[in-house]
């Protein structure tokens, strides 16, 4: 093969990527599969893979979304995305629950995707926590890291549900001032923007602020995000970290957390912050 040629073929692969990612943005998920498996026709590769799993799992297609995850764990055994998904995708498909659900919170037989705006960080309104008393894996292994979120008060307990799924509790430390916040008239968005066997995490977003809440702040400094949350793919364009350094210092403040998926995760990002993104749209 001649240097021209070459040049040629990276040109067509990048070209193919790129189209595949704008696809993906805009939840074009059929035209996301063709543009990555063209792409993939130049020869295997572990982002092409990833971002073909994740545009088969979009559609519903479990079986050839799980088995395009394997093949990227083939050529790199210690992909957290590959690996995430494919336990996730065992999961569902074990359970029997192998196509996408329809019910309500959900379109398209998949649930309702975030927009880009609920991951703008902006100071005091906006803030990420944790999900307690998470449901069973098994009906968990239908979300992802973007999907939308509703917050809805249960007693003392504030709940994040997916349709009519109950994800989990949010933590208190947040929940309990949410509630009250809530109670006098503010309203909240939410998505997912971490999902793993045993944590899940959420960014959540001030929507309105009532007059009688005037002054209050909804997100003290301590619910900022970690270095391991996730922006993946959503209605809009996928969001990086804007400070990398920052992202950096998280990482090393938190060691429990292995990294960064898809989430809102990615805004100036690490290399690792732009897998996600391709990932877990």
């Amino acid at each position: 093969m001649t240097l021209g040629e070459a040049d040629t073929i990276n040109r067509q692969r990048r070209q193919l990527s790129d189209a595949a990612i704008a696809h993906a943005t805009r939840g074009e998920w059929e035209e996301a599969v063709e543009a990555n498996r063209q792409f993939l026709e130049f020869g295997p590769d572990t982002d092409g893979f990833n971002r073909l799993g994740k545009a088969l799992a979009e559609l519903g297609r479990h079986e050839e979304a799980l088995e395009a995850y394997e093949q990227a764990l083939e050529r790199d055994a210690t992909n957290r995305i590959a690996e995430r998904n494919v336990d996730r995708l065992r999961v569902l498909l074990a359970s029997g629950d192998g196509k996408a659900r329809t019910k309500a919170g959900k379109t398209n037989g998949r649930p309702e995707k975030a927009t880009a705006a609920h991951f703008i960080e902006e100071m005091g309104k906006t803030g990420h926590a944790r999900l307690v008393n998470l449901a069973p894996a098994r009906r968990l292994a239908g979300l992802s890291p973007g999907d939308a979120i509703e917050l809805v008060a249960d007693g003392q307990q504030l709940v994040a549900r997916s349709g009519d799924l109950e994800v989990g509790l949010v933590e208190p430390r947040v929940g309990t001032r949410l509630l009250k916040l809530m109670e006098t008239g503010n309203r909240y968005e939410a998505a997912i923007t971490v999902l793993e066997k045993v944590e899940a995490r959420i960014i959540i977003r001030e929507v309105f602020a009532h007059p009688a809440n005037f002054g209050k702040v909804s997100f003290p400094g301590s619910t900022a995000a970690r270095a391991g949350d996730v922006r993946p793919y959503m209605k809009g364009s996928p969001l990086r970290y804007d400070d990398e350094e920052e992202s950096e210092e998280l990482d090393e403040d938190s060691e429990e957390v292995e990294e960064l998926d898809t989430s809102l995760p990615e805004y100036s990002a690490e290399p690792e912050l732009e897998e996600e993104l391709l990932e877990e749209t």
